[in-house]
């Protein structure tokens, strides 16, 4: 999937990707389509938490070669 912004937070812990995103997202035009890059297996759950939390559009995920995981949400 295409982002427009593009977060590596491979090898922080929780809640540093929620973190992230969440500062990503502030500074973003509506319609923007975050990736964060994972390998906090927390990130699975912390992820779409905080999108339905904060009225984000979470468009799913994808696996890595290298084992992390890519969550895309969308700035409404």
């Amino acid at each position: 999937m295409k982002a427009d912004i593009r977060l590596n937070e491979r090898g922080h812990r929780c809640p540093m990707p929620v973190v992230s995103v969440a500062r990503a997202a502030r500074d973003a035009a509506s319609g923007t389509v975050i990736a964060v890059v994972c390998t906090d297996p927390g990130a699975a759950s912390d992820i779409p938490a905080w999108c339905e939390m904060k009225r984000v559009e979470f468009l799913g995920s994808e696996p890595e070669s290298d084992g992390a995981v890519t969550y895309f949400v969308r700035v409404p």
